[in-house]
């Protein structure tokens, strides 16, 4: 039910974005006014979420580690698996961020007999590393249309991506690899059971939408092209605050449009958000130096003690009577 859900919603979006292609009101309004509001709620609903995060105290140490831990000089520490200073934790953080070091490290687990067994599972290390390079990689090549003249980066990245030259126009890996992620994320999504059992609306929605972001841009690309001219003026029309809605783009454009405008509305309030909270999880960031340094709770608020030596004066005498030894007599 939560799949059909989120598949209803996928549809809604379309059927709108149908709709706006045949109307010059609707079509001036999601090329003009909603770019800027998509964006301002990215932006916002992200900076909103990372400060919140932020203030959040964090009153212990809970980096995870499974490595020596910085102690006595003769004992070999291991600097990524329990960092002590700023320099190991950004080590591991780089590895985290571009080669997603913990999700390598995920095994998987069957019962055989009455005891588990534990085994390799590196297909999810693969795919989510493939899909993720991929999505930047495309992210990194659609800044051609919003700049003007386009920087000699961006060109080298494109002629990198489509090397093998297959096609006309060419076909870039990073649509393969983007293609191919997005596929077996879903796919284990519906097929692993208790990943079924888990999934939410939310999540089957968040994979539909970039699969149809990433359809339309292709379809875009190789069966239904768009006026690039066109694009590419409404793009700087955007960048210099004066839009205007392009001609000859296509029904998929617009659909296009749609799904990439929701992306960014819904970005904030999603998982999605672990793009940004992984720089905020203390797991990850902080240095495994609790026996190194001594660290205070934030959230010990004020309290009125009550030491021994007035508990003594208060019972005294009640405490010599049930023969209880005394500091003072």
């Amino acid at each position: 039910m939560n799949l059909i859900a989120a598949l209803i919603a996928v549809l809604i979006l379309t059927l709108s974005a149908l709709g706006i292609a045949f109307s010059a009101t609707l079509s001036f309004l999601l090329t003009a006014i909603l770019p800027y509001a998509a964006f301002t709620v990215f932006i916002g609903g992200f900076i909103y979420r990372i400060v919140k995060w932020a203030k959040a105290p964090v009153p212990f140490r809970i980096t995870t580690t499974c490595g020596q831990q910085t102690s006595l000089p003769w004992i070999k520490n291991n600097p990524l698996e329990s960092p002590s200073n700023v320099w190991s934790v950004m080590g591991r953080m780089a590895l985290e961020l571009f080669l997603f070091r913990s999700l390598f490290r995920n095994t998987d687990v069957a019962i055989v007999g009455q005891r588990p067994v534990y085994g390799s599972a590196k297909w999810l290390w693969f795919f989510g590393l493939l899909f993720h390079w991929s999505l930047l990689i495309i992210v990194l090549r659609h800044l051609r249309f919003f700049i003007e003249p386009i920087t000699p980066w961006i060109k080298s990245l494109s002629t990198i991506d489509g090397f093998f030259e297959i096609g006309v126009p060419t076909l870039y890996l990073s649509d393969v690899a983007i293609v191919a992620g997005l596929t077996f994320l879903f796919l284990r999504r519906m097929t692993v059971p208790r990943l079924r059992y888990i999934s939410l609306v939310t999540d089957y929605f968040a994979l539909l939408l970039l699969l149809g972001i990433v359809t339309t841009g292709l379809l875009m690309r190789h069966f239904f092209p768009a006026d690039l001219l066109h694009v590419k003026n409404l793009a700087l029309g955007w960048v210099t605050f004066a839009p205007a809605a392009p001609k000859g783009v296509g029904t998929v454009f617009y659909i296009h449009l749609s799904f990439v405008f929701t992306l960014l509305v819904w970005f904030p309030s999603s998982k999605l958000m672990h793009m940004g909270g992984i720089f905020l999880s203390p797991t990850r960031n902080l240095a495994n130096d609790n026996r190194m340094k001594r660290h205070l709770n934030p959230w010990n608020a004020p309290v009125k003690v009550h030491t021994y030596e007035e508990y003594e004066e208060e019972f005294r005498d009640k405490m010599k009577l049930a023969g209880l030894p005394v500091e003072k007599e």
